[in-house]
């Protein structure tokens, strides 16, 4: 009775073992930053085309603005 219940214990151990090692998922087949590239090429073409661009050149004058900023600090500290 004592090693049927043994038996009976290992089998269930050995089916949660196979169950586990089959539960990962599968890998993902599309690269999320180039969908994320893509997708917002698409919305800058769509119905946010707008937004999109206008958020495009906003993130452009704040580089600008902060590119100048250092420059401007680097040659105050020049002086």
């Amino acid at each position: 009775m004592i090693l049927e219940r043994r038996a009976a214990l290992l089998v269930a151990m050995a089916l949660a073992a196979t169950a586990a090692g089959c539960s990962k998922p599968p890998p993902p087949k599309v690269d999320a930053k180039k969908e994320q590239a893509e997708a917002l090429e698409r919305a800058r073409h769509d119905a946010f085309g707008t937004q999109v661009q206008a958020l495009d050149k906003a993130k452009a004058l704040s580089n600008d603005i902060n590119e100048k900023a250092a420059h401007r600090a680097d040659d105050a500290d020049a002086k």
